[in-house]
């Protein structure tokens, strides 16, 4: 149940944004999700520096999570080739590789597979060219390349203090800055920090975008905090490294999850130094920033994730009480929030949830 919905822009990268989309598209079809391009790592850095395109995975997943196609397509296009010269590579990655190849641009290979596989909305990189990022760590050290920043950060034992964009003057898409300008809703995550949040505010104009934005915008901070990247970072922490990179307000909200993460799987991420991001409600009111808390954890494989149900709930909820619209399309918000907390009372007798 969508219909046609409000219209989103949802900013991010990695696992934490295609989670989130699979939510979304149950919400809306007029989703535009905007892809960091700094990934150097794995087969999409692979790619990206034997054929010098942009790097296609959080691109394939978010595709992959808009799309309406079967399972055994999904299983496909997730694929990763086991061994020989092809070990480690995904096919979704090489058949949107191929698509650029055939197309002569990322740009419509990214359309063209968005039409095959039935996208509900639109996925689009940030900037029209691939981008590096560089960490600045507080006792001075630099590493270049994200797949690089975890290795670092363990090396040099201290927090990242700042992250930039090389070339630090690469310019955010014009489609990609309208849709932040036209939406109803802006969603900044989930998804890691350094890596895949905070990358996309980097992009020339984006910030500037969401300051200027009268959309109803939201920080869904994570759930956990992430080894290499965050350790020991508060949910306050997250929110204040995303303003102070922005260097203006670009989110009204943060939405935190309230689900209490069970004793067995926080000691498992305590052996990575990992954990909880703690909710520090009086750090958020001390600095007046909006603090909303909702259940939206689910448990994957011995992990924590954000439900897509829920948190599409709670998003959708967020909006209808800070941004209520009137006449049939309150009525029109009443009925998808109904809607999904039926599907999610299913879920839960399924045993699914």
């Amino acid at each position: 149940m969508n219909g046609s919905g409000i219209r989103i822009a949802a900013l991010g990268g990695g696992t934490g944004l295609s989670s989130m989309l699979r939510g979304l598209k149950m919400c809306s079809e007029n989703i535009t999700a905007i892809v960091t391009t700094a990934d150097d790592g794995g087969s999409s850095g692979q790619l990206r520096q034997d054929l010098g395109i942009m790097p296609p995975g959080d691109i394939r997943n978010c595709i992959l999570a808009l799309a309406n196609t079967e399972p055994t397509m999904e299983r496909l296009l997730n694929y990763r080739f086991p061994e020989g010269s092809l070990a480690g590579q995904s096919f979704g990655n090489l058949f949107l590789a191929a698509l650029t190849g055939i197309s002569g641009s990322f740009d419509e290979a990214v359309e063209r597979m968005s039409d095959v596989l039935a996208v509900t909305g639109r996925v689009l990189p940030v900037s029209r060219g691939p981008t590096l990022l560089e960490a600045v760590f507080e006792n001075g050290a630099r590493v270049t390349g994200e797949s690089n920043i975890f290795n670092a950060k363990k090396q040099q034992k201290c927090r990242i203090r700042q992250v930039r964009l090389i070339p630090e003057n690469a310019r955010a898409r014009d489609d990609a800055l309208l849709a932040i300008t036209d939406a109803d809703l802006v969603v900044l995550g989930p998804g890691s920090l350094y890596t895949s949040i905070i990358p996309n505010l980097l992009a020339e104009g984006v910030s500037e975008a969401l300051a200027a934005s009268s959309a109803l915008r939201v920080y869904v901070c994570n759930i956990m905090t992430q080894e290499g990247e965050t350790e020991g970072y508060s949910c306050f922490d997250h929110a204040r490294e995303i303003l102070r990179h922005a260097k203006r307000p670009v989110f009204d909200v943060c939405l935190a999850n309230n689900t209490p993460v069970p004793d067995e799987i926080n000691a498992l991420y305590a052996k990575e130094g990992a954990g909880a991001a703690r909710l520090d409600r009086h750090l958020f009111e001390e600095a007046g920033i909006a603090l909303r808390e909702r259940p939206m954890m689910t448990l994957h494989c011995g992990q924590v994730r954000h439900h897509p149900l829920r948190l599409a709930y709670a998003l959708t909820e967020l909006f209808a009480e800070l941004h209520p619209r009137e006449g049939s399309y309150r009525q029109m918000d009443e009925s998808l929030l109904s809607w999904i907390q039926d599907k999610i009372t299913e879920e839960e007798r399924s045993g699914v949830v």
